[in-house]
């Protein structure tokens, strides 16, 4: 066994936990929506269709913000399409997931189902294949309380008062060739810059976000950012980023590093939007958005191209092992851990695609492994982030060269007095002693220490074995003059909660 220190002091903050940096992402793709969180008929569904055992579920998880509707799918998306009498609603093609759409489920039963999940909407707006004029009448039906046509519609489809929608993205990924209607950074950051402005004069407060690179490696990173930024910087509040991890050939240690490029990747993007910020000599400091993160096992999709026309079909349905779970415990961490700057986060999705939440249509819902750190954390990360800085084992990993076995992060509530810290023993063969100095806490107790792990890492949940893998009461763990002592297992991930005595 090895052992990895850390001090936890509350004169060492990185930033406050805002509430934003646990949203999922709930998209038009797959069964996310139909069958996934809305399914008229199945026997828990509510008199609007919503499933109730998939929203007890999305509160268990501590949820706070969803985006919707994509996403890809946005791109190509009417949102006319989704309001008023459903029996007149169209069908359309969605060129992104090649499927077909029934847009029995639109704006407005996303606002009622958000209502009753308590979670705040956060709206992508299509400015793929649309732009200014259509991001407005949008603006204007969901916002504007009444007596203009598109206010009065929406009150004609049954809902008076109006949404008061406070954060939206301007658009989807647009640096992808993928995505309908692509385009350079040079005409999207002109288009996203009159949009915003327009909607600004709308409502100054609406906090808008500009898109950032699809992912990490495109050959765009970052000049992306500079340009976007170059020509919104005035009007915006975030800049969005989207990563996926996946284990590459069957590389599991650079996999459970997966948080060492998250942490480089926030890095970077927060470096170039304060080097714009400086040309244009602004105070401003942007915020980034998270709005698209998780464990996706990419080389088992085929593409889009591969697809069939199909309405909800089965698509990147991965399920979860106990590997995956600590992998996306660490990368919570790691929003945590840059809580000065990354003010939203969205796991995608919430429901069957990519999903910490599974269902079968007619059937039951049940979590994966990976919504167990996702709910914990989601409860009791709360008040400010404090800075970690451990002295740790190193683990040696092709894709990133040497890094610290012990990935943490820890926050401090003073309101309730208690200190929480989230712990991963990133290393694959390595017991850790984990030591931390709880000086600057004196009088602070071990008021819970849950952890998951398995000495089967595959292990994963399913509908026979919904609860095979979850956080398990461990004891142990003590505090001796000041100094807490726990052992985590390899390809771990812990929680330790702190209360005063």
């Amino acid at each position: 066994m090895v052992t990895a220190r850390l001090t936890l002091d509350p004169a060492f903050e990185v930033g406050t936990v805002d509430r934003r940096l646990f949203g999922s992402f709930v998209e038009h793709m797959g069964r996310c929506v139909y069958t996934g969180v809305f399914e008229p008929g199945h026997p828990a569904a509510d008199e609007d269709g919503f499933r109730t055992d998939v929203l007890d579920l999305v509160r268990e998880l501590g949820v706070t913000t969803v985006r919707y509707p994509g996403g890809n799918f946005v791109s190509n998306y009417r949102w006319e399409d989704g309001v008023g009498p459903v029996s007149e609603r169209p069908r359309r093609l969605d060129l992104a997931w090649r499927s077909l759409e029934s847009n029995a489920f639109g704006l407005n039963e996303f606002m009622a189902w958000a209502g009753k999940a308590g979670v705040e909407p956060m709206m992508a707006l299509n400015l793929g294949t649309r732009g200014v004029a259509e991001a407005l009448d949008l603006l204007e039906y969901t916002n504007y309380p009444q007596d203009t046509a598109l206010s009065d519609l929406r009150r004609s489809h049954g809902v008076d008062r109006p949404h008061d929608v406070r954060m939206w993205c301007l658009g989807n990924e647009l640096d992808g060739p993928w995505q309908m209607g692509h385009k350079t950074a040079h005409e999207y950051g002109r288009l996203a810059a009159e949009t915003a402005r327009a909607m600004k004069r709308f409502d100054p407060d609406l906090q808008l976000v500009a898109c950032g690179s699809s992912n990490a490696y495109i050959d765009t990173f970052a000049a992306w950012e500079a340009t976007v930024l170059e020509h919104t910087y005035e009007f915006v509040d975030y800049i969005s980023l989207h990563a996926y991890y996946q284990p590459e050939n069957g590389d599991v240690d650079s996999f459970l590093a997966s948080g060492e490029e998250m942490d480089r990747m926030i890095s970077a993007i927060t470096a170039t939007a304060d080097h714009v910020g400086a040309r244009v000599r602004s105070d401003k400091k942007i915020k980034l958005s998270f709005d698209e993160w998780n464990v996706w096992y990419q080389h088992r999709f085929g593409g889009e191209s591969s697809l069939p026309w199909r309405e909800a079909p089965e698509l990147i349905e991965d399920v979860y092992d106990v590997t995956d779970a600590v992998v996306v415990g660490s990368l919570l961490i790691t929003l945590l851990r840059h809580a000065d700057r990354v003010g939203a986060a969205c796991q995608a999705q919430l429901a069957n695609v990519i999903a910490p939440i599974m269902t079968r249509p007619d059937g039951p819902a049940w979590r994966q492994t990976i919504f167990h750190p996702f709910a914990r954390t989601a409860r009791h990360a709360r008040g400010t982030v404090l800075r970690v800085e451990p002295d740790s084992p190193l683990v040696d990993t092709a894709k990133y060269g040497p890094v610290p076995a012990l990935w943490a992060t820890a926050t401090h509530d003073e309101a309730s007095e208690e200190v929480v810290l989230f712990a991963v023993n990133r290393s694959a063969r390595e017991e850790l002693a984990l030591s931390v100095d709880l000086r600057a806490f004196p009088q602070h107790r071990v008021a819970e220490h849950v952890i998951l792990h398995d000495t089967d890492r595959a292990a994963t949940n399913t509908e026979a074995a919904p609860d095979r893998v979850r956080p398990r009461d461990v004891s142990g763990t003590k505090i001796d003059e000041h100094v807490l002592s726990a052992d985590l297992p390899p390809v771990s991930w812990s929680m330790i909660r702190l209360s005063a005595a």
